[in-house]
């Protein structure tokens, strides 16, 4: 399902991230940095809730807005309960709307927030995503404290938020369209190799965006996914051969973007539900504002893995969901 959208726009966005994303090659790119795991805060769950904070902050000043003239939040993060969203929307007094869609919850939280500024239910919504390497680690694997080995193909988790304001006002970046992916089950079962999990959900979803539009790949200046690694880059460009006949020349992935992968421990790129974003918001609107970049079809791909399932061995599904973006 792809919806076309008139007038919405992301005015601003804001970026808040930790030690690895500061010293990786982007990091020129960020608003601001920590350079520990804890953000001045006791556990790593309460230092991803205030990246969110942060970024939040950090949005509203440079947009020239304060909280009570924001009336809406979408936002969601990977820890149980979206824990981390939930908290810092305590802190503004507009409506919020929690979600998770595991690492594509960017481009969730954007469709959704669009939706609201396409149809004039809100003029000023802000959409957000977190991620926390160590309490993600903790949740959904082993607390890095135990040191267990991982294989290549495991992909690690970013820390930071991204946020984003949206109006009706033509400045910044327009979202042209929004494509809400389905649920695609490859029947992998291993947690350590996301980018396989995943790379079927973006073919899918991007080819379902270039059906609904009647576009060619080509339509677009780069094609962006969300987290796959360097593996699950690989496959998604020879899924999207084989299966669809589409050939992915003006491709990248932001999981290969995010770290300096030869010099950083990362094994095989970044991911988490801030990757995409942080890219998205940090080089790649400063190239499309440079007028170096004009059309994105960015396409944040998210496994929905529970670490019950997993304990039970059953397969992990994936989801992409896709938002083209354009020069205002």
């Amino acid at each position: 399902m792809t919806i076309k959208y008139n007038n919405v726009f992301i005015n601003e966005t804001a970026t808040v991230t930790g030690p690895y994303e500061a010293n990786g090659p982007l990091s020129k790119y960020f608003d601001h940095s920590y350079h520990d795991l804890y953000f001045n805060t006791k556990t790593w769950e309460q230092a991803e809730s205030k990246s969110v904070s942060d970024a939040i902050d950090i949005l509203l000043e440079k947009s020239g807005n304060n909280q009570f003239g924001i009336e809406a939040l979408v936002g969601g993060d990977l820890l149980n309960q979206i824990t981390a969203s939930n908290y810092a929307a305590t802190k503004s007094n507009g409506s919020f709307i929690g979600i998770y869609a595991a690492c594509a919850s960017s481009t969730l939280g954007l469709i959704t927030a669009a939706n609201l500024v396409e149809n004039n239910y809100a003029k000023k919504v802000i959409a957000f995503t977190s991620s926390h390497n160590n309490a993600a680690e903790k949740q959904f694997r082993y607390p890095v404290e135990y040191g267990g080995p991982k294989p290549k193909t495991t992909t690690f988790t970013s820390t930071g938020s991204a946020a984003a304001l949206l109006t009706n006002t033509k400045k910044g970046i327009k979202i042209e369209s929004g494509t809400v992916g389905a649920v695609i089950d490859s029947e992998i079962n291993n947690v350590f190799h996301m980018g396989a999990v995943m790379a079927p959900a973006a073919a899918d979803t991007i080819y379902k965006h270039l059906q609904d539009t009647g576009r060619n790949i080509d339509y677009y200046d780069l094609v962006l996914t969300g987290d796959l690694g360097i593996y699950g880059k690989k496959i998604l460009k020879e899924y999207m051969q084989t299966e669809y006949g589409v050939n992915l020349k003006n491709y990248n992935d932001t999981g290969t973007m995010l770290y300096d992968l030869e010099n950083q421990p990362v094994y095989a790129g970044a991911s988490g539900p801030a990757c995409a974003p942080l890219v998205t918001y940090g080089y790649i609107f400063d190239q499309m504002k440079k007028g170096k970049i004009k059309k994105v079809l960015l396409v944040a791909t998210g496994a929905l893995m529970s670490q019950t399932m997993a304990n039970q061995k059953l397969t992990i599904p994936a989801i992409a969901h896709a938002v083209s973006l354009e020069v205002a």
